[in-house]
């Protein structure tokens, strides 16, 4: 899926990435792409870029770390990142019912 696609969700989806803990970039991509089946297999260009916009908002914190004689940039979510998660998961649960309802195999609601 392009990362057209994910407009609007992106940065849910990263913040969701980053709720069990500190990651490095690279392992968010790999938690992405295992957690969504191969489908969100997001190139570099989309996900730093994301992960500093995330990062001067304040809903990322990021830190070098070195890895194995690596340097990489590990990020976590911060307290305003954690509730700018809760509040992405209820906007996506009314936009993803709303979707079910018009796309769904169920009735549509009958018009007045």
């Amino acid at each position: 899926m392009s990362a057209q696609a994910l407009k609007g969700h992106l940065d849910g989806m990263l913040l969701a990435a980053l709720e069990d803990g500190p990651r490095h970039g690279y392992a968010v991509m790999e938690v992405l792409r295992a957690g969504s089946g191969g489908r969100f297999d997001l190139p570099t260009g989309t996900v730093y870029p994301a992960l500093r916009r995330l990062e001067r908002a304040g809903h990322v914190r990021a830190r070098w770390s070195e890895e194995g004689g690596r340097r990489r940039r590990v990020y976590e979510l911060t307290a305003n990142g954690r509730r700018a998660l809760s509040d992405e998961r209820h906007a996506w649960q009314e936009f993803s019912a709303a979707v079910t309802t018009l796309l769904g195999p169920h009735r549509r609601p009958a018009t007045p």
